[in-house]
């Protein structure tokens, strides 16, 4: 999982950078490219080399679920909430391709990045090489969270802002499911 993290991670990445650099000309003067990321203009469609790998972490999700489902099977205990949090993020990524959702690059370069190091940091302590004297990766779920609330807010602010932002409607879900996870998650901490 975490080689196939690191790969969708540096593919959106790249792929982020050369849209940026091959498109610039039509928006340089409204935005930035730190905007662009985070606010798709409206009409913005799902296609070409970024949305690839948009795709490609949606696929990728299909994976955490069968581990789930392989988890449930095997008599392992499974909180709801982690039940709960792959069937909304397999939800989420349909609606991020489905309506082009803003400030999804973004996501997905944080979240893989994370994912990368946690799953790298577990291999790590499974071949019983020392661990940290913390709870590292609740440290890193709770650094993705706040980098999620923080492009909540700014692609936000960017719809009110400008000229609106693409796949606003998808975003409202988005929120609506991550207040969702926050509570459940309150609950059981």
């Amino acid at each position: 999982m975490a080689l196939i993290s690191t790969v969708i991670f540096t593919g959106t990445f790249f792929s982020a950078a050369a849209e940026i650099r091959d498109t610039r000309w039509f928006w340089w003067r409204s935005k930035t490219p730190l905007q662009w990321l985070l606010c798709f203009l409206l009409g913005t469609q799902p296609s070409g080399p970024a949305f690839f790998w948009s795709y490609a972490y949606y696929l990728s999700h299909f994976l955490h679920m069968f581990r789930t489902y392989f988890t449930i099977l095997g008599h392992h205990k499974l909180g709801l909430l982690n039940i709960f949090k792959n069937l909304m993020l397999l939800c989420m990524l349909f609606m991020w391709l489905e309506f082009s959702q803003s400030f999804q690059l973004v996501e997905i370069m944080l979240a893989t990045l994370v994912y990368s190091v946690v799953y790298g940091y577990k291999f790590w302590v499974a071949i019983r090489l020392p661990n940290t004297c913390f709870p590292f990766v609740l440290s890193c779920q709770i650094v993705l969270l706040d980098s999620n609330v923080l492009c909540h807010v700014g692609a936000f602010l960017l719809h009110l802002r400008k000229d609106g932002c693409n796949g606003i409607g998808a975003w409202i879900f988005n929120k609506t499911s991550l207040k969702e996870l926050l509570d459940i998650w309150q609950k059981h901490i």
